[in-house]
């Protein structure tokens, strides 16, 4: 349909003189849509549906049920669930980054801003553990593109926690793969919590945690240190 309107379009225009006119906005980019609060409210709750529902389970109706809008309101924004749940996870990641971003903003060193921005989302997974699954457990279910959004965001903690390296004092360095290491191995722990219907007790895996990230870059000592400090 956009192709033969296009047609058209050029067809109406020839011999007036605005045939590039024409053919040039017609390659002009898209309006990206704007945020506005019924998009954001089916975004929350998406991530709420799928979380608390399991994303196989989640239809459209079940978010509109949720949110007690209109179906002409959901697809006035979204194609379908996928695409909806795809926007629904980017929004989550960005969440709980900011979350972590805000916490550890004030904090001096690495040590600190760690351990203030991961106690801050293990915080959040307390309040909303239903948005945690709808970020964390369920991507599996959604798709290699949803899996291409967890990997980047990974990728990104991962470069985070190796800023370690620039205030570590070992005389040996932590092998190139510890930091992917740190953050798979806490993103697993916490995917199996959520996964079995987990509603807390995220908070207490903190002092664990933190001894597990310092320890390749400062050494057990350190490492003990930070655990301690996690439990204060």
């Amino acid at each position: 349909m956009r192709i033969q309107a296009a047609t058209n379009v050029r067809a109406g225009a020839e011999g007036t003189g605005r045939t590039r006119e024409v053919e040039a906005a017609s390659r002009s980019p898209k309006l990206e849509l704007v945020n506005s609060p019924k998009r954001e409210k089916i975004l929350e709750g998406m991530l709420e549906a799928v979380g608390a529902e399991g994303y196989d389970a989640t239809s459209v109706r079940t978010v509109l049920d949720r949110t007690g809008l209109y179906r002409q309101a959901f697809y006035d924004n979204f194609a379908d669930k996928d695409e909806c749940y795809l926007a629904a996870l980017e929004m989550g990641i960005e969440r709980l980054e900011a979350v972590v971003k805000t916490a550890g903003r004030r904090e001096g060193t690495w040590r600190e801003k760690l351990r203030a921005g991961l106690g801050a989302l293990l915080d959040c997974l307390d309040a909303e553990p239903d948005f945690g699954r709808g970020v964390i457990v369920e991507v599996h279910a959604a798709g290699s593109k949803a899996l291409e959004r967890r990997a980047e965001a990974m990728k990104r903690a991962a470069d985070f926690i190796d800023l370690a390296r620039l205030e570590s004092n070992e005389g040996e360095a932590p092998p190139q793969i510890a930091p992917e290491g740190i953050v798979a191995g806490i993103h697993a722990i916490v995917h199996s919590r959520l996964s079995t219907g987990a509603t807390d007790g995220f908070r207490a895996l903190l002092p664990e945690f933190m001894y597990f990230a310092v320890l390749p870059y400062f050494g057990a000592e350190a490492a003990s240190t930070e655990m301690q400090a996690a439990r204060v």
